[in-house]
């Protein structure tokens, strides 16, 4: 059998990230199938472990690695890979950019949660014409999730809690967030020279 379909979301919104795992999870796919980072290179340290089958992701302009860039290293492990993409900015020639890329969709923020949920329920249908094995497997699971009541999705935060770069208190003493990850329904930052992740909600600002 086929490995689960995974998807990775790249987006500094705490919301957005929030929003699309629990619409991912709405239509059946697996918490573990899901990956949520902040910014563009703990996602592709991690992408490129996890090896995810869809990147949705923001355009990250002015990020010295860019949404697309992003997307262009993971598609070494993961050729592939499917491309949707979220920007503040659309122009005719980001919207130029993406086709070039073969993104599924470009939207523009801010968006609602209904914008969001319709323009990733049409791509995940549209994939009989590109990718029909995994078209039958992402048909499959969100058949096999219908019968289940389907979670209450939440309004999409203004911003985030903590953005990497920004310096934080921890244990009485300043550190610089690193990486932020939101994973498995929880929100965990990686703080600069220290091992593993520590849950938002223990971090105050400095």
């Amino acid at each position: 059998m086929r490995d689960p379909v995974k998807f990775l979301v790249v987006d500094p919104l705490a919301g957005v990230q929030t929003f699309a795992r629990q619409l991912l999870q709405s239509h059946g796919f697996a918490a573990d199938s899901i990956l949520c980072c902040a910014e563009p290179d703990s996602a592709l340290a991690q992408g490129l472990l996890f090896k995810p089958d869809f990147l949705i992701t923001d355009w990250f302009p002015k990020a010295p690695m860019t949404g697309l860039q992003l997307f262009q290293r993971l598609r070494e492990v993961q050729p592939k890979m499917h491309l949707s993409l979220l920007s503040f900015e659309v122009t005719p020639e980001h919207e130029l950019e993406a086709d070039a890329h073969g993104a599924r969709f470009l939207l523009k923020k801010p968006f609602t949660a209904d914008q969001l949920k319709a323009e990733m329920t049409r791509s995940l249908e549209a994939l009989a014409i590109s990718s029909p094995g995994l078209h039958r497997q992402v048909q499959d699971t969100m058949r096999a999730a219908r019968p289940a009541a389907r979670p209450v999705l939440p309004l999409i935060a203004p911003q985030p809690v903590i953005k990497p770069g920004e310096k934080v208190r921890f244990n009485g003493a300043v550190h610089v967030a690193q990486y932020v990850v939101h994973r498995q329904g929880e929100t965990v930052v990686q703080l600069k020279g220290q091992p593993g992740f520590v849950p938002v909600d223990k971090l105050q600002p400095a």
